[in-house]
């Protein structure tokens, strides 16, 4: 009987025929991962899982080593990837002088700058940096000339008989004039005896403050007669006299305070003639300025440039012009 079962029939080893087979313990342990996962965050995004609920926040700590465990063997095959680095975020440059970069409170430390319109961006003036320096349109600097002196004190010295060329020509006859006073001024050779007292009239008026004085001093006439014989004009005699005029005159005006302060001394030559014959009064003179030939101009002054023989023309229209080019401070 039990051979004619065997002989009929294969021997059953397994499952019977027929039932599903199921899978296996990894492939279950990463699906329930997958599902645990895919509940999780669905559950964070409807809102706030209940206090019994395995999505709660104090119950995941607990299933995650556990999933892990059971993940291990199916990622073994298929490595994870590694995530990933986040996207660097781009932060806006600030630059250190830009007034972006300042501080709200800049302005309250006790380091911080003040700048003089108050706000804490803006750069503070500097007290210590030099003023500039105003220059010309052109770019040259630009020269300050001299101011005219204040002369208010002229005395015009009138002597006769000569010129300054004759004087030049026998130093012999005037030692002083040549030796000592012509070293001493500005000596204009080219100027007429007119020219020389309109500049000391002018002279004496171009300040505009008073008081300003003209003195005119005149040296005495020749003697009449025999005695005026040895002092007549142009000669040697007549040199002599206004040599020793100017030699005693000069002196007593440069001790004067007022000529070493604001002081010119104008000497040139005239013709000096006796009251009688003029007709004039017993014991008056008279002086005569010519324009020819020119005798001369000597200019004495603290402004005037000593031992200087100047070709500068005489400006009747503006002596003031005129005197800027000869004096100097």
């Amino acid at each position: 009987m039990a051979s004619g079962h065997d002989g009929g029939h294969a021997p059953t080893t397994g499952v019977a025929a027929g039932i599903p087979r199921l899978p296996s313990l990894r492939m279950t342990a990463a699906l329930a991962a997958v599902m645990l996962a895919l509940g999780v965050g669905v559950g964070a995004a409807i809102g706030p899982a209940p206090e019994g609920s395995l999505a709660g926040t104090s119950r995941i700590p607990w299933l995650l080593p556990t999933l892990r465990a059971l993940a291990a063997g199916a990622s073994r095959s298929h490595p994870a990837q590694p995530p990933a680095p986040p996207a660097p975020v781009a932060t806006a440059s600030v630059s250190p002088a830009s007034p972006q970069a300042a501080p709200a409170n800049a302005g309250s430390g006790p380091t911080s700058s003040r700048a003089s319109s108050g706000s804490a961006g803006s750069a503070p003036a500097s007290a210590s940096a030099p003023a500039a320096s105003p220059k010309p349109a052109g770019g040259a600097p630009q020269i300050k000339h001299a101011a005219l002196p204040a002369v208010t004190s002229v005395w015009l010295i009138e002597l006769s008989g000569a010129t300054f060329a004759q004087a030049l020509a026998q130093p012999a006859a005037a030692p002083y004039i040549q030796s000592q006073l012509i070293p001493k001024g500005t000596l204009l050779s080219g100027w007429s005896a007119v020219q020389g007292s309109a500049l000391a009239s002018e002279t004496s008026l171009l300040t505009g403050a008073p008081p300003q004085t003209l003195d005119t001093v005149v040296e005495p006439p020749c003697p009449e007669g025999a005695a005026g014989a040895q002092c007549a004009p142009e000669t040697a005699g007549a040199l002599n006299a206004a040599d020793s005029f100017l030699q005693q005159t000069v002196p007593a005006i440069t001790t004067l305070a007022a000529y070493r302060e604001r002081g010119l001394i104008v000497v040139t030559f005239g013709a000096v003639g006796s009251a009688t014959a003029s007709g004039l009064p017993a014991g008056a003179a008279t002086v005569t300025l010519s324009t020819t030939p020119p005798s001369g101009v000597l200019l004495i002054s603290p402004f005037a440039r000593a031992g200087i023989r100047s070709s500068t023309a005489f400006n009747p229209a503006s002596p003031k012009q005129s005197l800027e080019e000869l004096l100097h401070e």
